[in-house]
């Protein structure tokens, strides 16, 4: 079972119907398996010096081990002759056994210089697929099923390896040891000869190519029932406590036995249907040495061929036929693999929806001033979430933002960090509209403390330091402090050095937040986004929090999201939002005495406050 990345989304939209139906319609979505071949052309490149030279060591073994059967010959010829005295052939020996040394030999060389391209296109090939993964746009990550996406890029990753394998340790070996054979057999024998070699091989192909494209659906079913299954799994284990709650370990695993259940027959029709691919191809091989056989045996008969010529013949086809019987095996193999390289070579097919334009230029930051412009947006055309969003935070300000769940005020977060572009409208910051800007240097330029914290699963240390890489320890501790987390961290056994479990999950709710707060200080943006940052917070540890969220914001342009409104009362401006509009904004003193919907969310939390404190 591969580990998921560190983070999944609870709203993935992609059915289990989906995603099957993404696996076995993907032959026909993406064509000839040459289009694969083609897209791993680029990662063999930087290795092409390597490529030929270990395809000329290839050639070279080849001939040599085709020249041991000639030398065989001869050397049978000089021991049959029944008139002559017999006399050791010395020279024909050891050039027998030379012959031998040297085809080990440059095989042996083909296999370490080429392990270098094998698996370094194998690296690189995970690396771009990470990278293209974390270029791709939010919303694909939401709608992502993270197992079977793991599940897909491991066997692609691995069928790199396979398929370079394939080909130059047996299907080119195959074919240069064919052209070699049937050129000797052309040479020195009737053309009979080659007509039976080349039409046994030509049978032996086209039969093993047929079966094995009949065979391949049930690869296809084997890798979306796997695929399936991974997901499963990974689901029922991120989601441990929530199975525990409702008490549905058998469910989780009836889900999962099912799917494999659906691998376990597809797997066992691909490997019943191999023994008539073996019958075949063992028929058509047995049909073809028979044939020449009879024809060479029938030339020593009638004094036209020697003895020699009858063994060299033999060998030759023992040389030919052996690797050729695995051929079959191999060209399923190489089917197989290039199958599992499609689903890879699909997710780099996918376009980031959010890309820097061409003439785009790093955002020339001065005082942080952030201005949204009649924004309208809607992740779904029939649900639209802003309808004309106009607001500015001046430099050095702090402006929140309330209203209902639903309201739309997480969604200004991600337009800013422009994980989205705007429908309609444009945001600003010091008046660079941020589509124009690189991407790189818009997130560079902000700090964002969210409300659903996600740590990696290393150490507090790298947790916080992850803001900023070049941090020095005390660094990071000085960000501790001022998020007020310091003096837990250092009361743990492995202080710093603690591991926060997958997710983060060893820690409480508030903890993690107080990390991601310690994270905002050390990465000190000009631009702070606080996503109810103390939603997790009890009261008390949340006063605490907010004067250091106050340190933190202090010479910041601040946008804060707020859920408790006693925690944004000193804010410059603030914005109360329903159904995706500004409905109003004003300070805190101000929206009380306009006595509209701030002033009803006001009395609402006061009276569930005091609620909770007749309650204690």
């Amino acid at each position: 079972m591969v580990t998921p990345p560190p983070e999944i989304n609870p709203t993935a939209t992609e059915t289990d119907a989906n995603m099957h139906r993404r696996h076995t319609e993907l032959p026909e979505r993406h064509g000839s398996d040459l289009k694969t071949l083609k897209s791993l052309a680029p990662f063999l490149w930087e290795y092409r010096t390597r490529v030929v030279l270990a395809l000329g060591f290839l050639i070279l073994a080849k001939v040599a081990n085709v020249g041991v059967p000639l030398v065989l010959k001869h050397i049978v010829d000089s021991l049959d002759q029944d008139s002559l005295p017999l006399a050791l052939p010395l020279g024909l020996l050891l050039g027998y056994g030379a012959l031998r040394l040297a085809s080990s030999l440059f095989n042996e060389l083909r296999d370490a210089i080429f392990a270098r391209v094998r698996h370094g296109a194998m690296r690189k090939v995970s690396v771009r697929v990470l990278e293209h993964l974390h270029r791709l746009s939010l919303r694909y990550h939401l709608e992502r099923k993270t197992g079977g996406i793991s599940r897909d890029i491991e066997r692609g990753t691995r069928s790199v390896s396979s398929l370079l394998n394939y080909m130059v340790f047996s299907i080119l070996p195959t074919l240069v040891e064919v052209v070699l054979i049937a050129g000797i057999l052309l040479h020195q024998y009737n053309v009979w000869f080659v007509a039976i070699t080349f039409a046994s091989v030509i049978a032996y192909i086209l039969f093993t190519f047929r079966v094995t494209e009949w065979r391949m659906k049930y690869r296809v079913k084997m890798n979306a029932a796997d695929s399936k299954a991974n997901t499963q799994a990974i689901d029922s284990l991120i989601n441990y406590e929530t199975v525990k709650y409702f008490g549905n370990e058998r469910h989780e695993l009836a889900r999962y036995d099912t799917s494999l259940e659906e691998w376990e027959n597809a797997a066992v029709r691909s490997q019943t249907s191999l023994a008539a691919l073996n019958v075949g191809q063992a028929a058509i091989i047995a049909a073809g040495v028979t044939s020449i056989m009879v024809l060479a045996s029938s030339g020593v008969v009638e004094g036209t061929l020697s003895i020699g010529d009858l063994v060299l013949i033999n060998a030759l086809l023992l040389q030919l036929f052996i690797p050729l019987n695995f051929l079959g095996v191999v060209y399923s193999q190489l089917k197989h693999a290039i199958a599992d390289m499609q689903l890879m070579f699909d997710v780099l097919e996918k376009q980031p929806e959010i890309q820097d334009r061409p003439d785009a230029a790093p955002l020339r930051l001065r005082d942080g001033e952030v201005r949204f412009e009649h924004v309208d947006f809607a992740y779904d055309p029939e649900r639209p979430i802003l309808k004309d969003v106009s607001f500015e935070i001046p430099a050095g300000r702090r402006v929140a933002v309330v209203g209902p769940s639903g309201a739309g005020k997480s969604t200004l977060a991600r337009l800013l960090f422009r994980f989205y572009d705007v429908d309609a409208g444009r945001i600003l910051i010091d008046g660079q509209d941020i589509r124009s800007v690189t991407q790189d240097s818009l997130r560079a330029a902000i700090g964002i403390v969210p409300q659903d914290t996600v740590l990696f699963n290393d150490t507090l240390r790298y947790n916080i330091g992850y803001a900023r890489q070049d941090a020095s320890f005390e660094e990071i501790q000085q960000a501790a402090r001022l998020a007020n987390i310091h003096d837990f961290i250092v009361s743990l056994p492995n202080g710093y050095d603690t591991v926060v479990g997958e997710r983060g999950l060893k820690l409480s709710g508030g903890e993690k937040q107080r990390v991601a707060i310690a994270r905002a200080i050390l990465k000190n943006p000009r631009i702070l986004v606080f996503d109810e940052a103390t939603s997790s917070l009890d009261s008390h540890s949340e006063q605490i929090i907010l004067e250091s969220l106050r340190n933190a914001a202090q010479n910041h342009t601040t946008l804060v999201i707020a859920h408790r409104l006693s925690t944004i009362v000193d804010a410059d401006q603030i914005l109360v939002m329903e159904q995706g509009r500004i409905v109003e904004r004003g300070s805190h003193a101000k929206l009380l005495a306009h006595d509209g919907v701030y002033a009803h969310l006001w009395e609402l939390q006061q009276q569930e406050e005091e609620k909770e404190i007749a309650a204690d």
